[in-house]
């Protein structure tokens, strides 16, 4: 595509983006840590789902300072039910260099940006460019359908070569006029007519300088390997009540779910998983029974859990060499301030009081 049709696309993309983006929390705000925090949340979670956490995390920490001197357990509660934790942790901890760093204030330089915890290329483009009008571009998902069809690129764009062609393309085309804006309308013309599937080309405000649809393949691109599916793991839980009390484990940092409460679980679906899950808890279990079976999806991982009930006499003692740091009684009106992740809900909503 020749430079002044690059210019044309660029124009256009910005006045329909002026004029079609939708209202989103996010967009009413340049602060750069509200959108370095509405970023994080928005990766591999829908756009939906962030419109209530966004605001109501706002409130809680409004600063990255005030994010910086909160418990971490505090944070990881409040992110409750978003899933994919290691993006809180990572965000906490950036926060903390932030403060020790940079007094509290996020730099404008993308440069500097990437060496803040849990800030990658594309979160440094996108705070860069929208909260400080840097001439920086971003590439995600979203950007790298739109770039592949309008340009007609054949390459694998999850692949090395693939995605660096793609960055080079975006840093190409973002120009020094209100970069953050352009870098808006790749993203919101992805997520709401270049679709995945079925892509809504009459309603594309650059339909006529897409390469994809001149040639005819849009629904052919973009190429990208297929992900190998999820690895099934056998999974089984224990629900043990104590009148309006139940157990749960905490796991321990740096590993899955790490950081957050659950009911007590260990890996395998048979008897030895029953003979593992009792010497975990080094105390005697009574009449255990199978009463729910759940499945959950990570990334990598497809978890078929069996639930179990059963008769807790004694407190267990903290478990050593095991995926928990802590074990304790928790009060059922305490369960809505504990983080704990959305597995951890349905294990606990199929055995009910």
């Amino acid at each position: 595509m020749k430079r002044g049709r690059r210019v044309e696309l660029v124009g256009r993309l910005g006045a329909w983006f002026d004029a079609e983006r939708r209202d989103l929390p996010w967009r009413r705000t340049h602060d750069p840590y509200a959108i370095w925090l509405s970023e994080v949340m928005l990766q591999q979670t829908r756009v939906r789902t962030v419109e209530s956490y966004f605001p109501r995390f706002l409130e809680a920490y409004p600063t990255v300072g005030h994010l910086a001197r909160a418990d971490l357990a505090d944070v990881l509660g409040a992110w409750s039910g978003l899933g994919y934790y290691r993006r809180a942790r990572a965000l906490y901890a950036g926060a903390r260099e932030v403060v020790t760093k940079y007094g509290g204030k996020l730099p404008a330089d993308a440069v500097a940006l990437r060496t803040i915890s849990g800030i990658g290329p594309y979160t440094a483009g996108a705070i860069a460019s929208i909260a400080f009008g840097a001439q920086e571009p971003l590439v995600d998902g979203n950007v790298a359908r739109v770039l592949a069809r309008l340009f007609a690129l054949h390459c694998d764009v999850r692949s090395p070569a693939g995605s660096r062609e793609v960055w080079a393309l975006a840093a190409d085309l973002v120009p020094a006029d209100r970069p953050g804006r352009h870098n808006e309308s790749l993203m919101e013309l992805g997520a709401t007519v270049c679709l995945p599937r079925e892509p809504r080309c009459d309603a594309c405000p650059v339909h006529d300088l897409c390469a994809a649809r001149r040639e005819g393949i849009e629904n052919e691109l973009p190429h990208a390997k297929k992900k190998k599916p999820p690895r099934e793991v056998n999974m089984l839980a224990l629900v043990s009540r104590r009148g309006k009390r139940v157990l749960l484990g905490r796991r321990r940092p740096g590993g899955l779910f790490g950081g957050l409460w659950e009911p007590p679980m260990v890996e395998g679906g048979d008897t030895q998983a029953e003979a593992l899950l009792t010497a975990m808890l080094g105390v005697a279990v009574r009449e255990m029974k199978r009463v729910a079976e759940q499945t959950h999806v990570l990334t990598h991982r497809k978890l078929r859990i069996t639930i179990a009930t059963a008769v807790i006499e004694n407190d267990p003692v903290v478990p050593g060499g095991t995926a928990y740091d802590c074990l304790a009684w928790k009060g059922t009106s305490e369960l809505g301030s504990l983080a704990m992740s959305s597995l951890a809900k349905k294990v606990l909503l199929a055995c009910p009081d």
